[in-house]
């Protein structure tokens, strides 16, 4: 468990680039209140690029291993670039009192109630002006700071898109309240629970009934993750956790593969191109992710068009194409693919013809499309 820690460490080190300090005069609490700020090693480099933030309450020990497991993520294309925000609380025992909440109404109390308002009404204000960030904001805790979280899903509009909460120690009726604001979910939202079997009593029954309502209330808009990991302790979970809820709430995101091929695409009758937009639509609508689509995505859509002989999809691959590369031959070779599988050899050839004075891409380039052109002429005369 160490060996792991320490990778998710080295990785950090390299690829969030920019790990520095900043400190916040807080009106709300009245004091000054200590942040880690991790950029991604991009930032500096792509001045036009806007990155998802994820805060973490218990910043001082939860900030390294998250920004371990996602760089390792980064690295693969699993997970996108994103900005961290770790609020430091254990100086001298802030999340104690950071968390403090009225036990008859399980609402934060006194400084509890500062410190809510102090992450929505100035940390999130402060680092949206500061940073190029993108609308999806995720927020994570562990056991009293991982329930505090919740209390940004009572509000009419959550402040956050996603909730990482790590065996949390739930304030009185939120195993009840949470369920409540579920059901009436109307934008995609992710949450992601987790134990330990380690876990005391006190924790983990109201997580299990907690667990128990979110089934219930079933609503297809929150995407919900429960983890109860075994052999695992109060915190040596927390290990496990981040990158299944990483994972978990960045699945859009990754390249297509064996998992979701089988149990996605190749189940469809039709639309296997509408499925490939609707993956990068809700990347760029939802996360506030704006990539192109990736080449190993579009030839996976591509090959199983081609094997259930869709062959009027390939207009849609090639408006897809136009979109993402506009320069390359992507979308006429697509044309040029699509007439040839419907007989239509001199309309492909024009196609072919169009792509070849355009930029290579992938495997595409122009002594394919002069093969191409010499095959379609040669069928157009021949009829062979």
């Amino acid at each position: 468990m160490k060996k792991v820690y320490l990778l998710f460490i080295l990785i950090s080190i390299s690829a969030f680039s920019q790990k520095k300090f900043d400190n916040i005069q807080s009106v709300k609490l009245g004091e000054e209140r200590r942040i880690t700020i991790g950029l991604p090693a991009s930032y500096e480099a792509n001045p036009e690029k806007k990155y998802p933030v994820l805060y973490l309450l218990d910043g001082d020990y939860l900030f390294d291993p998250f920004s371990g497991a996602i760089s390792y993520g980064v690295y693969w294309d699993d997970l996108p670039e994103m900005i961290i925000i770790g609020v430091h609380q254990n100086k001298d025992g802030e999340r104690f009192e950071d968390t403090t909440t009225d036990q008859n109404n399980g609402l934060p109390f006194e400084k509890g109630a500062q410190f809510f308002e102090f992450i929505g009404a100035e940390l999130v204000p402060y680092i949206e002006k500061k940073y190029r960030t993108t609308p999806f904001r995720i927020i994570a805790g562990h056991d009293i700071t991982a329930s505090f979280i919740n209390f940004y899903l009572y509000k009419e509009t959550p402040l956050f898109n996603a909730y990482i909460c790590l065996s949390p120690e739930l304030a009185p009726k939120m195993e009840v309240r949470i369920p409540e604001k579920f059901a009436k979910i109307k934008e995609p939202f992710f949450y992601y629970l987790s134990a330990a079997d380690g876990d005391i009593k006190k924790i983990k029954e109201p997580i299990e009934k907690l667990d128990s309502n979110i089934k219930i209330a079933n609503n297809p808009l929150v995407n919900y993750k429960y983890d109860l990991f075994k052999g695992t302790t109060h915190y040596t979970e927390v290990l496990h956790s981040i990158p299944s809820a990483l994972y978990h709430i960045f699945e859009v995101y990754k390249p297509i593969n064996s998992a979701e091929y089988n149990d996605k695409i190749a189940i469809l009758q039709t639309g296997y191109a509408d499925y490939l937009e609707n993956k990068y639509t809700t990347m760029s609508k939802v996360m506030g992710v704006k990539i192109p689509v990736r080449m190993s995505d579009f030839k996976v859509i591509e090959n199983i068009i081609l094997r259930n002989k869709a062959y009027d999809e390939l207009g849609k691959m090639a408006e897809i194409g136009n979109v993402n590369y506009p320069k390359a031959m992507l979308g006429e070779y697509e044309l040029g693919l699509m007439y040839e599988k419907m007989g239509d050899p001199k309309r492909a050839s024009k196609k072919y013809q169009n792509a070849s004075q355009m930029e290579p891409i992938g495997d595409l380039n122009k002594d394919l499309m002069y093969e191409k052109i010499d095959q379609m002429n040669t069928l157009a005369k021949t009829g062979k």
